[in-house]
């Protein structure tokens, strides 16, 4: 009886998001627009184009006082074989692939296991102004946690 149960709860949890298989960029549309870091330094700005043609586009600035200290491109973009965020931190090429592994209408996670640092992206909508972005070596490991608020 308690295995039963245990089936059934696991079943409707996994039932609350989409695998990356099933998913489009599309599902993504909340993470579009210009989010900053609160004030203080360093700050981060983030800045998201809406889905179009399978696709959106990002960049992320910090900057430290006067200084811009470090800087990525950004794509979500939709393949045959699932949805990728493409990381190029400085202009890197090639860039680094995150597989979504799973999202719902407020939570998305990426994730590349042989990837060094970081090996999940989590971006979470908290609101219709906030949203926060982690970074971490995998579940329950040390994370980089961002919290962002909608620019304009």
């Amino acid at each position: 009886m308690h295995r039963m149960l245990l089936v059934l709860l696991l079943a409707s949890a996994a039932g609350d998001g989409m695998q990356g298989a099933a998913a489009h960029v599309s599902d993504l549309a909340w993470i579009a627009g210009d989010w900053q870091t609160a004030a203080g330094t360093p700050r981060v700005d983030e800045h998201w184009t809406p889905p179009a043609g399978g696709a959106m586009l990002g960049m992320s600035r910090t900057v430290k006082g006067d200084a811009m200290v470090a800087f990525e491109y950004l794509r979500i973009v939709e393949r045959a074989d699932g949805v990728f965020y493409v990381a190029h931190p400085n202009a890197r090429t090639p860039g680094t692939d995150f597989r979504l592994t799973s999202v719902t209408p407020t939570r998305v996670v990426f994730e590349n296991p042989q990837h060094d640092f970081p090996k999940r992206i989590v971006y979470e909508k908290k609101g219709e102004n906030a949203l926060t972005a982690v970074v971490d070596a995998g579940e329950g490991t040390h994370a980089e946690t961002y919290h962002y608020e909608r620019v304009r």
